[in-house]
Parts: structure tokens; C-alpha cells; sequence
């Protein structure tokens, strides 16, 4: 009787998968105006479709609006506008990614506008060259690296930097007081 023993994979070879393990972080890809984005999977919370937003007077220019997330306000910021770029059109493919952002003792959840959200990929160590010194269409301290996947370069973005937790939670406490405000008692905060 033949039989074929299954081969338990040696310490090594062991070693090695769990180095590329570690060594390698998943990410989200995104559209914006064309380019491909990414952030760090672990910083995000979920993927909704984009509705319509609650304005709040004296927010920041970047900041859309607010949306009622199960309870919870929470402001949506157009990543092109914190860019400096001109606002991102809505279109089919819109969707919010809602981001948690955190420092030392705070925990933030932010939305951002993106035109399209593409895939998940794992990005090796190995593959993710230092944020370029100039030439980037961006603040160079928002990005983290550049990704290389498939002979294309994903600009990776820094979420803690670009979305500090000091000024999210400054636009969550605006948000809250204006949304409980006089000007919109009486009124829930749908996000329509």
C-alpha cells in the first residue's frame, strides 16, 4: 500500500511564513480624482454609501457635514479638500470609509468622502518605498510610504497624521453642540 504522508512544513520554513506575516500590513484602496489611495485596514471601522450630509456652520473647509452613525455624530471630511484640491464630485461609486483614529487615551471615528473604494491587498514590507521628499500632490507628512503593487506605485496615507485625534475631536465636539443647538431642535440628525 502507498501512501503519501503530508510533509509538516520544517521550523524554517515555519520562520519564514510567519516573518512575510508580520512583515507585510493590509490595506484599502481607494479612488480619489483618479489615484489610488490607501490606509491601513486595521484603521478602518466600515464602508457606507454615501447620503446626504447635516452642514455645520463653522467647521473647517474640508469637513462636509456631519452623519448620524447609530447614535453617534460624526463628521465627514473631503479627503481632496484636506488635500488643498477642489471638493469631490459625488457619483455613483461615492462612498464614506469610516476611519478610528486614536492617540494615547483618545479614540476618534471619522468619515472621509471617497470616489470609489477599490480592494483590500496585502503590502510586504519589502514593496513600500519612504514617502517622496517633493513632487507629491499632497502634504508629504500625510503619507506614510508608496505602495508598490503591480508595477504601480498606491500612495499610502498616514490616517493618524492626516486626521489628527486633537482636531477630530474638536469637529466632533462642533458638531455635537451645533446639532444640539438651537438651530436644529426639534430636528433629528438623519444625515439627509
Amino acid at each position: 500500500m502507498n501512501t503519501t504522508a503530508l510533509q509538516q512544513p520544517t521550523k524554517r520554513q515555519r520562520t519564514e511564513a510567519l516573518q512575510a506575516s508580520v512583515q507585510s500590513a493590509q490595506y484599502l484602496t481607494f479612488m480619489l480624482a483618479g489615484e489610488t489611495f490607501a490606509v491601513g485596514i486595521l484603521a478602518v471601522k466600515e464602508i457606507i454609501e454615501y447620503r446626504g450630509l447635516t452642514e455645520v456652520p463653522m467647521m473647517p473647509v474640508h469637513v462636509r457635514g456631519v452623519i448620524n452613525l447609530r447614535g453617534a455624530v460624526v463628521p465627514v471630511m473631503d479627503l481632496l479638500m484636506r488635500f488643498g484640491r477642489a471638493p469631490s464630485p459625488v457619483g455613483k461609486r461615492t462612498c464614506i470609509v469610516i476611519l478610528e483614529i486614536e492617540s494615547e487615551q483618545e479614540r476618534q471615528v471619522i468619515g472621509v468622502v471617497v470616489d470609489a473604494v477599490n480592494e483590500v491587498l496585502d503590502i510586504g514590507a519589502s514593496e513600500i518605498e519612504p514617502p517622496p521628499a517633493f513632487g507629491a500632490r499632497i502634504r508629504s507628512d500625510f503619507i506614510e510610504g508608496m505602495g508598490k503593487v503591480r508595477d504601480k506605485f498606491v500612495i499610502l496615507l498616514d490616517v493618524n497624521q492626516m486626521l489628527s485625534v486633537g482636531e477630530a475631536a474638536q469637529m466632533t465636539r462642533q458638531a455635537e453642540s451645533a446639532s444640539s443647538g438651537p438651530e436644529t431642535s426639534g430636528r433629528a440628525l438623519t444625515g439627509e
